[in-house]
Formats: structure tokens, C-alpha cells, sequence
């Protein structure tokens, strides 16, 4: 994706969060679980993606290079939690609206800059969206563009914070064929000189696959799927 393709796709996937957590609260109410996410309900996930949003939204507007002054939000109810979330989609949308990407600000990875808090809330957002959706049993499709970003992110940000020494000596490649996309990627490559197996759907479901939202059965697994799960399971994640 190109850099002035992220904050739209920020307002597109917040715009969908906050249609179908209102949905879900109609319909399933408070307590519904939230199946991408074991022991979360739905006033977690609302609550959670609200206080990642006013965080980078304070990063982004003070243009923070150290995060210890900042002021957690006040815990708000359940009934509150719909506006409030909606006013964090619109404070992070209006600040990263009024920023150059490439200003520096503090981040958890060594890119330091407003365009890594772009691309890093963009699939924030995506992958929270696919966890509302699946209150609600009705899970739209990624983009094959937006997909296909966040698992060129997962493998380029988020695997080397969770390995910072690389590989473990366990590890096997693991191939991603995004058929939408036409695009193939691995993961741990050149840990082996063959893949322990090559996952096959598209780009969508590949980027929730490796965020553990939906099981290896939604897509072609060709190879030891057992063993795939397991490198994917060596990142950890939320």
C-alpha cells in the first residue's frame, strides 16, 4: 500500500467497527464473547481498540518521543462505550489527518514516524473489525490490498519484535500464497531448505490466520498444517 492509502482505509475499517459493535450490542448485547479473542467480551474488545486509539492519537498530536507522561482515559461504562470508542476513531483519524508522515514520534520498533503509527493502527483496526464481525457472525472480506499489507507488516514488524534474535533453532518456513493478491511470502525463510507447509487463501484470510482468528481449515494447507500452526504460534500476539 502507498502511504496516502492508509488513513483512508483507517476511516473505512473504524467506520465498520463502530457499525457492527452497535449491531452487536443490539443483537447479542454486552455480554456476547468475542471469539478471536479467548476471555474478552464485547465491552473488552470496544474498550481495548479505544484506548489504543486515544494513545497513538496523543502520540501522533504532542508528537510524543517518550510515552511516560501520558494520561490514560477514564474507565467509561458499558452504555458509554459506543460514543467514546467513536470519538477515538475520529481523534486518530483528525490526527494522523494533520501530520507528516514522516515525523518523527516515539513507537514501540525502531521506525520511529507518524507512517509507522498509520500502517500499524490501520491493521489495529482491520483485525479488531474481523473480531465485532465475528460476534455477529457475519465476517466481510479484507481487501486484497489491505490484506495483503498487514502480513508484509506481521512478518516485517511484528515477528522480528517477538523474535528480536531471529529464528528459534525450531524453526521451519512457512509459505503464504494470497491468491487475490498473486503474491507469495514466507515466514522464517531460510531457516530450512524446504517449507514445513504452504497456506493457500486469500490475503484476508491469511493476515487473520496469523493473528489466530481463523483456524487453518479456511484455507488450502498444503504440508504439515500441525507445524505451520506452531510457527505461527512462536509470535504470540493479542
Amino acid at each position: 500500500m502507498e502511504l496516502d492509502e492508509y488513513l483512508p482505509a483507517l476511516e473505512k475499517a473504524n467506520a465498520r467497527f463502530a457499525e457492527a459493535a452497535a449491531e452487536a450490542v443490539l443483537t447479542r448485547g454486552w455480554a456476547a464473547p468475542v471469539p478471536g479473542c479467548p476471555d474478552w467480551h464485547l465491552p473488552d474488545l470496544v474498550r481495548h481498540l479505544g484506548e489504543v486509539q486515544h494513545f497513538w492519537a496523543w502520540v501522533v498530536r504532542s508528537r510524543a518521543t517518550d510515552p511516560s507522561t501520558y494520561v490514560e482515559p477514564r474507565r467509561h461504562p458499558d452504555d458509554e462505550l459506543l460514543g467514546w470508542v467513536a470519538a477515538q476513531h475520529a481523534e486518530l483519524e483528525s490526527a494522523l489527518a494533520g501530520a507528516d508522515p514522516a515525523e518523527r514520534v516515539w513507537t514501540w520498533a525502531p521506525q520511529q514516524d507518524v507512517a509507522f503509527v498509520l500502517r500499524r493502527q490501520v491493521h489495529e483496526a482491520v483485525v479488531h473489525t474481523a473480531d465485532v464481525e465475528q460476534v455477529l457472525g457475519d465476517v466481510r472480506p479484507i481487501p486484497a490490498r489491505v490484506g495483503l499489507d498487514g502480513l508484509d507488516e506481521w512478518l516485517e514488524v511484528i515477528v522480528p519484535a517477538a523474535l528480536p534474535d531471529g529464528p528459534p533453532e525450531t524453526a521451519h518456513p512457512v509459505v503464504f500464497h494470497a491468491v487475490d493478491a498473486d503474491a507469495r511470502r514466507t515466514l522464517f525463510a531460510g531457516s530450512r531448505p524446504f517449507p514445513i507447509a504452504a497456506l493457500t487463501g486469500t490475503a484476508g484470510d491469511l493476515l487473520l490466520a496469523v493473528w489466530r482468528r481463523l483456524p487453518l481449515e479456511v484455507l488450502t494447507v498444503d504440508g504439515d498444517g500441525l507445524q505451520a500452526v506452531a510457527m505461527i504460534d512462536l509470535i504470540g500476539g493479542e
